[in-house]
């Protein structure tokens, strides 16, 4: 199973993003950070399919007008069905948007992933956005195959957790990596092979050479 980026987004929003929603009590201000996180994970999953090296080269250059791009498609979508006002929900999925952003090009840096590895990353969150959110998110975000999940049963880990966790991904990736490097043959010019007798032969006569005066 991916490395959780649900729960672990959700623990940086609160620590990064502590004046984020705060106008509203704690269990609405909750609702409406879960469903915003699993509305812009899921979009940039969805993203990812349709053209990763655009996406990859958007994680590693964050650009302002993409994020309120996506941001804005989000919100007027006919889908959405947001409480929130669009102003308010377009303002905040950028945030958050930009955010995740952030931490999934450090997360790529710290663990080396590269393209493959980071799709791998983000493809893996579906399990983890599964259940999630309420129908029309995922209709929203173009993750219509989550529409009707159930939550998959998996410990709420805290943020040190995930970093641990996230620690251990890391040290797989990189044995994978080392166990797919092919060891390299010393390559013996072919030169050095038809040399080999003449060779022989030179020392041969020094020795020749050496002994016969030794004796004359």
């Amino acid at each position: 199973m991916a490395f959780d980026l649900v729960q672990y987004f959700a623990a940086q929003i609160k620590l990064q993003k502590p004046s984020l929603l705060k106008q509203y009590n704690a269990v609405d201000r909750d609702q409406y950070i879960q469903e915003i996180n699993a509305l812009s994970l899921g979009k940039l999953v969805s993203l990812w399919r349709e053209d990763n090296q655009k996406l990859y080269q958007e994680i590693d250059h964050q650009d302002e007008l993409y994020i309120q791009e996506i941001a804005r498609r989000l919100t007027t979508s006919p889908h959405n069905q947001s409480p929130l006002s669009k102003t308010e929900l377009e303002q905040n999925i950028s945030e958050v948007l930009a955010l995740q952003l952030t931490e999934l090009k450090q997360l790529d840096q710290t663990g080396n992933f590269g393209n493959k590895g980071l799709g791998e990353l983000l493809l893996g969150q579906i399990e983890h956005l599964s259940g999630q959110a309420d129908d029309w998110v995922w209709s929203t975000n173009d993750l219509i195959e989550l529409k009707g999940s159930k939550p998959i049963p998996q410990e709420e880990l805290s943020l040190e957790a995930s970093m641990k966790e996230f620690n251990q991904m890391v040290q797989q990736h990189t044995h994978d990596d080392h166990q797919n490097i092919e060891p390299v043959e010393a390559i013996v010019p072919t030169w050095s092979k038809v040399l080999e007798p003449i060779v022989a032969i030179a020392i041969l006569a020094i020795l020749w050479c050496s002994v016969t005066q030794l004796f004359a």
